[in-house]
This record gives structure tokens, sequence and C-alpha cells, in this order.
């Protein structure tokens, strides 16, 4: 009975492939299962797909598709082998699975020597001599996914990035990578995570250490979900990073927990959302995942993964060829036999000649290897409302950008709206002080001033909250020999704060290592010292109001002058005159500017004091008129200056400029330790820089100060000069009233906000910095802090004693009326003289002689050559010399 019954079962199996061949098509499911799912995710995209098409009768109107599934446990490749000859037995048109390389391979050879067609839907590579004629992979072509992940690579401009791969197979897929930085300047480091095990932490803390924040993981989806907690969990979800993951489920993942941590995350997308049917199929698989087994841990709930989609839209394939296929019947074939399948070439080919718009977009297939080439993956970026398409990348065309709504609607505050920002600072008036107060204030409120009012304004344009806090160590930030760097730097380049909002200089090392906004405050570099002591006025110091050339040109002058005026009063007759005006008859003639009355008439004008001398003739009065013009400059500028020698207090300063720093050693000076004066001082080339420089290394322990604190003391105690910016001396003067700046500015830099290197916060930063300065915010800022009580006016500009340049002129203009006045008293004399009756025996016989004689005459007075008489009286001057000696004539001694 037991063979009848077996007899019966095989013709009943016959008769179904013979006649039945028509309506139903079998095609087999082989699927690994892990330990942690009863059901792999390939298997329900395998049966949902068989459902749907028996479902809608309009692909397979006249037939139907049924299915036989078999379960193997992973890297079993001998159980694969007898399971899919079982399934060649019951007569199968085409073999899915299995996903693991080993399985792969030993089903793909029995399937190729039965010519059956095997369909993959996992990434193989295929070997150099791939002669597997029916291997279909519907999995992007290898080649394809390397030469996309080389161009976002690109498109990113990255120069440096860590490759962390799974598996051996991903170095398979980054070799266009790899072989990129000969040609694009890309520093590559490469590293593996440990096989079988799970925990990265010690990976991710060593690329943490390294300042490695261009990082690429090829791996699974499942790998990818639980990096992603120990990336959260080791602080690298932050905006510093970018994350690049090449598995092509990473919209798959549950990414809600990372939407607002502002890390850059980008992956590729095979699924196209966008089409209304592929929408539709994906609720359909939300809700049957529902009443389903509960999916991977990790996964959002009802979403389908890249492969489940690809093994779906396998399934659609082999129903669109089956349609395509006549008269085609299917028979049971035996693995030990090794007769193929005799319909197996043709209906290979019916499946690569096939097109499908699928789940995964356009299905073509190669005909000469199998592979699928032409695809296009969508490159996604996570943002705050979840992963978004940001550009297309076609195997053919290469990368396309996408415009999309957001970009044309983003404004300056989208990427730190209801963002908390770190902040670090450091305490340095009036920049950021502790806020005094009766109450205990925390959090923000302790501290005031400049950057506190800055931060505060930035605050309001760019919409994020801040945390304030100190530096550690109390250090603006310098590099040591060992290139270490300290203080708020060193706080931004360990990504322990956001932003560096303090009189932080940008310089050029440290922009090497951090990135700078804007500057919000120039400046530059001036000398901080004791104001110099008043000096208490001489005995002499009547005199200082005139330099001494003065003093010495005034006293010649006077005394030319006066030499001048008695020669031409001599000369000219008409400072002559008869002493008895009763007596007219009177041979007496007498002159009052005598030597010692010449002298006196000076000396009277220039103390404005005057003197009974008074001149008759027009030579005279011309040079007593040009010396007191002359008298009346130089006594009104003496007076002028001397009220300002009075009443200013002369300065006497040690030091002018640096380089009278650099000349001396007896005042020491220097900077603050590790800030950007001192660094400025070591970098420079200039020679006298160089020199103060080698001072102040020479005396670290007294010349370079803690802080400004620090320096301003020793100022004020001893004798030091401290070398800082100008805008914190402004401010500090203001407030000391026996400190002030010696110099001008030795140097030009300015104050930016420092970021980490990468930030996306510095061009944000940079543009509510230039509109602040626009709206004349900055400004006011300075003034509200930098206003202090205020100081007693002074003059700084001391009295300086007046020189030649100064009123030199005067002694020109008392020449030239000198020389007139000559000319004058000639003119005068040539005149009297043509008025006598005998002018020419006058000018042709005794005009010079007696002009010679006259002036030897100790009484002045001149005789003609003959008697006066009546009728001659216009003839004065033309008496012998000296007519005492001969007449008994007497002179008048007064004269």
């Amino acid at each position: 009975m037991e063979w009848r019954k077996r007899l019966f079962c095989w013709v009943l199996l016959a008769a179904e492939l013979c006649v039945g061949s028509a309506q139903v098509l079998r095609i087999g499911g082989i699927f690994e299962t892990r330990e942690s799912e009863l059901v792999s995710m390939d298997e329900l995209a395998f049966k949902f797909a068989v459902n749907n098409i028996n479902r809608n009768k309009t692909l397979m109107p006249n037939s139907t598709l049924t299915y036989d599934i078999q379960r193997i446990n992973i890297f079993d490749g001998f159980e694969a082998s007898r399971r899919v000859c079982d399934q060649l037995a019951l007569g199968v048109v085409a073999v899915f699975g299995p996903s693991h390389s080993s399985s792969v391979s030993a089903v793909q050879s029995i399937c190729n020597a039965l010519e059956v067609p095997h369909i993959q839907t996992r990434w193989k590579h295929p070997s150099v001599n791939n002669k597997d004629t029916f291997f279909i992979n519907l999995f992007p072509e290898y080649t394809a996914i390397a030469r996309a992940i080389l161009d976002v690579v690109t498109f990113f401009k990255w120069k440096k990035l860590t490759v962390i791969y799974e598996d051996s197979t991903g170095l398979m897929r980054m070799q266009e990578l790899i072989k990129a930085p000969a040609k694009l300047n890309l520093k590559i480091k490469i590293r593996q995570l440990t096989p079988g095990n799970q925990d990265a932490r010690p990976l991710l803390k060593e690329l943490k250490k390294d300042k490695e924040f261009f990082i690429i993981f090829d791996c699974s989806y499942r790998m990818a979900s639980e990096l992603l907690m120990q990336l959260s969990s080791m602080g690298m979800m932050t905006e510093y990073y970018h994350f690049f993951f090449t598995t092509l489920d990473l919209f798959a993942l549950d990414l809600e927990p990372y939407r607002y941590s502002g890390v850059n995350m980008t992956g590729l997308r095979l699924l196209n959302f966008d089409d209304p049917l592929v929408a539709s199929t994906m609720n359909k698989w939300a809700m049957d995942r529902l009443q389903g087994p509960k999916q991977e841990k990790g996964l959002m709930e009802g979403v389908m993964t890249t492969d489940a989609a690809l093994m779906y839209d396998a399934v659609y394939m082999v129903a669109v060829a089956a349609q395509r296929a006549t008269q085609m019947t299917v028979s049971s074939l035996q693995c030990h036999r090794h007769k193929p399948w005799r319909f197996g070439p043709r209906f290979m080919n019916l499946f690569k000649e096939a097109q499908w718009n699928g789940l995964t977009g356009r299905i073509v297939l190669n005909k000469t290897d199998g592979l699928r080439k032409d695809f296009d993956l969508d490159v996604i970026s996570l943002q705050e409302d979840g992963a978004a398409r940001v550009a297309i990348w076609n195997s053919y065309k290469g990368m396309t950008l996408i415009e999309t709504n957001r970009d044309k609607n983003s404004n300056v505050t989208d990427s730190l709206a209801n963002r908390t920002l770190i902040v670090t600072t450091i305490l340095e008036n009036p920049y950021v002080m502790v806020r005094k107060s009766d109450k205990e204030l925390v959090g923000n409120d302790r501290y005031e001033g400049y950057c506190m009012d800055l931060l505060k304004e930035l605050s309001n344009i760019l919409g994020f909250t801040y945390e304030v806090r100190l530096v550690g160590d109390g250090k603006y930030g310098a590099q040591n020999d060992k290139g270490e760097w300290n203080g708020m730097v060193r706080e931004l380049i360990e990504h322990v704060a956001d932003l560096a909002v303090a009189p932080l200089t940008i310089t050029y090392v440290r922009e090497k290592v951090i990135d700078f906004s804007k500057p919000f405050m120039t400046l530059g570099i001036s000398i901080l010292y004791r104001k110099p002591n008043g000096t208490n006025p001489g005995v002499f110091s009547f005199l200082n109001p005139l330099s001494p050339d003065i003093w010495m040109y005034v006293l010649l002058a006077c005394t030319g002058v006066s030499c001048v005026l008695f020669v031409i009063a001599r000369f000219t007759p008409y400072e002559w005159y008869n002493p008895h005006p009763c007596n007219p008859s009177s041979t007496l003639v007498q002159n009052n500017f005598t030597l010692l009355n010449s002298f006196w008439f000076g000396i009277g004008a220039l103390m404005r004091q005057g003197s009974e001398l008074m001149p008759k003739a027009l030579s005279t009065r011309i040079v007593g008129g040009i010396w007191w013009f002359f008298t009346l400059i130089i006594i009104s500028s003496y007076t002028a200056n001397l009220a300002a020698f009075l009443t200013v207090e002369r300065m006497d300063a040690p030091i002018d400029s640096a380089d009278d720093l650099a000349k001396q050693s007896r005042i020491e000076y220097g900077a603050v330790r590790d800030g950007s004066t001192m660094t400025f001082f070591k970098k420079s080339k200039i020679s006298t820089y160089e020199k103060m420089w080698a001072f102040m290394s020479s005396r670290k322990n007294t010349a370079l100060v803690k802080n400004n604190k620090e320096g301003i003391t020793r100022v004020l105690t001893t004798d030091y000069a401290m070398l800082m910016e100008s805008t914190s001396i402004e401010y500090i003067s203001q407030r000391n009233c026996n400190l002030t700046q010696i110099g001008g500015l030795i140097d030009s830099k300015g104050y930016g906000v420092g970021t980490p290197i990468g930030s996306p916060y510095r061009d944000k930063v940079t543009i509510a910095i230039l509109q602040l300065q626009e709206e004349g915010k900055l400004h006011m800022m300075k003034e509200k802090w930098w206003r202090g009580n205020g100081c007693p006016e002074e003059d700084n500009k001391e009295a300086s004693a007046l020189g030649v340049e100064n009123i030199g002129g005067i002694f020109i203009v008392l020449a030239a009326g000198l020389v007139l006045s000559v000319f004058v008293a000639i003119g005068e004399f040539i005149y009297k003289a043509r008025r006598n009756a005998d002018i020419e025996e006058c000018l042709s016989c005794a005009v010079m002689r007696d002009a010679g004689s006259s002036l030897q005459c100790s009484q002045g007075i001149l005789w003609r050559s003959q008697p006066l008489t009546a009728d001659r009286p216009a003839c004065i001057f033309c008496r012998p010399a000296c007519p005492a000696k001969k007449t008994g004539a007497k002179t008048d001694s007064s004269a």
C-alpha cells in the first residue's frame, strides 16, 4: 500500500507540472536567520511581493505565483546546497538568496550548472573571470557605489578623513576613494572595527583624541545603529563632526534622538520616496509590520529596508519576465543528474531584458553580467525635520544638487535657533567682570561687561541660548615648544566650548588651529607707564619763554639799532637844532642822539617804558618806528609764552617710545605670559622687537606677568612698563590718573569671536557682528564700558621755548627798516644841501670832507669853510671843523 501512495503523489506532481504550469509558477527562497530574529526582513519582503502580485491580476492575469521557502543557519553553505537541490526538485523558475558569501557561492554553482536563474539582492563583489551566466544581482554595481562615495567626499571638499570599515568587503567598496589622495590632495586614515565586537567606543575615543572630525563608516545598518548610540555617549554628536554612512539604510534608522544635536550626518538612499506608487507600497508594508513580528532594534517602526525593497523588486522582475514567456514549462531538476532546465537560458534572457519601475527606481540590467548599472541614489542629510534629500547621484551623470524650499526660506538664524552654546571667556576688565550684587547670582547673571553685552546682542540676532564658562587655566591661548596649546584656544580645539567671546586677538598661529569671526574691535600694542613727574620752576625760569638764541639776537639787535640810530642822527641835518632859539644868530647847534642816548632810547622802547628823546628826522623816525614794531612782537610773544610756562607743568618722561625701552635696561618691561602680545614679540623679525623679546625672555620670572591686573600693580608700585593692547590701556588710564599711554601703536590687530575649525557658527556670528557694526551698537557698547570717572583736564602738549623759526621774521623786518632809514638819511642830507645857495661849493669841495670831519668832532658840530653871514644863512654845514679850537667859540656841553 505504501508504494501505491507514493506513486499517486508522483502522478499528481507530474500532472501539476505538465498541466498546471501555465497557471502556477513556483519560486524558491533560501533565507538565513539570525539568533535574534525569527523571520528575516528578506523573507517578509519575499512573501509581501508574492501576495501583492497574486492580489493584483494586471501583471499576471492567467498565472499564480507561489513560493517555497527554506531557512538555514548563517554561514552554513552545505545546508544551503542541500536546500536548493530540494527546491529545484520541486521545480522552480528562480532561486532567491541566501545572502552570505559562502552560501551564495554554493547555491550559485548549482544554479549555474542546472541553468536556473539565481537572483541576489545583496552586495557581492564579482570575480574577475565571472562565468556565472545565470547570476542576477539587483544591488547597484559595486564600482558605481565607490564612485558615488568619492563624489560626495569631493563635494564636501574634505581634505582629511578617516575610513572605518566593518569587514574586508568594505575595502573593496572604498577602492575608488583610496586611490583618490594622489588626485585630490586628500589624507586618509583607514581603521577597522573589531570583528565580532559591537563595542566601538575604544576606537571612537582614539578618533576623538586625534581630532578626526570627518569619518566614513562602511558597515551594515545594524552596526550603524550601534555606532550612533555609542557616538552619542562619547559626546561626538556635535556640529563639528561629519559622519558619512555608506549603508543604503541610513534613512531606516531611528535618527530622532540626533535631529537637534547639530551633527552632520550624510548617507545614500536607493528607494525613491517621491514616487506615489512607492509611497503606497510603503504604507501597506507598514500596516503589515504592525501586525507581524517585532522589527529589529534601531529601525524605525514599519520602515522597509533597502534589502527588503530590492527583494520586492526582484520578485516583481520575475513576474514581468514570466508574463513575456510563452509555452514555458517547469520541470523537476535533480542535482546529481546535471541535466539543466531547457527553458533556463530563454527565461534568463527575458529576465535581463525586462525593465521595471520598482521601489528602488528604474531597474535595467546589463545583459552581459546581469548587474544593475543605470540607477539613481539620493544623497540624504540629517536635518532638524528629519533625513532630507539634498542631491541626486546618477551612475552616468554624477551628482546634481537639489534646491529645496528650506534652502529658499532659510535665514541666518536657522542653524542656531533653539541651540544652547557653551561660551568660554576670561575675566578681564571691562570685557568680562564679576557682577557685584547683594544677592547670590547664578549662571550667566554672575558676569557683566562689554563681551557679555556683545554675547547678548549676538544671541538676540541669531536666536541661540548660551552658557558662559571661565577658562580653566585663566589664559588666552599660546603654543609651547611641544606644539601644545593652552587657554581658551585649547578649549576650542578640544571642542569643550563652542564660542570664545573675549578679548582674544586674531593671530596667524591661532588662525591655523581655530576659526575667527570678523573683528568686533580693532586695536594695537602700546606701552602702559606711570605719568612722568612734573619739574619745579627754577630761579631763572622767567627766561624760558624765549630760547637762548633769541635772547642773544635781541641783545645784538638792540646794540645794532642803537648804533645805527646814532650814526643816522649825526648824518641827517634835521636832528641838529639851535639850543638857544631866542638867539638866532648863535652859531651853536646840538644833537640829542649821542651814543649813550641812542642806547637809552633802544632799551626804553624794549622795556615798554619809552624815553624823553624823540626823533625829528624822517630817517630816525623810521628807525624808531621799526624798532618799536620789533619790540611789540618780542614783548607780546614773551608775555604770551611766559603765561604758558607759569601755568603748565612740564613733564619729564624717561621714555617716549618702544625704541626708548629697547635702548635702556633700567626700566623693566614685559607682557602677559602666553598672550598675543608676548607671541607678537616672540615671532617678530624686526630688530627692535627682537631685542625687546630677548630682554623679556631673559627675565621671564619678572618681566612676564600672569594677567593684566598683576601688570598694572607692578607699573604703579615699581619702575615697570607693561606692553598691552591699546584698548585696555585706554580703559585703565580712564580710571587711574597716575597711568598713561606712552608712544603710539606698535602694531594693528583685532579682537574676534573664536570658534573651532569648521564650525557652522563662524559665518553666522560674522554676519551678526557686521550688523551690529552698521547699527552703531558696537560703538555704543564701547562708550558704555570705557567711560570712567575722568581725570583732570591736562594740556599734554608742553609749552616750548620760542625759537628762530617762530619769530625770526621780526628780525628781518628790523633789518629792512634799518636799511631803509640809512637811505632816507642820505636823501635828507642831499636834499638839505641842494637847498643851500652855494650848493656847488658845498657838494664839490667840502661835502664829503665835512661829512668825514663832522664825525670826528667830539661835540658833533659841522662848520662851514667861510664865516656865516646874513646873506648865506642856508649853508650852515660848510664851516671849518672844530671852530672852537680856532676862534674860541663855545659849544653846548650837553650836545
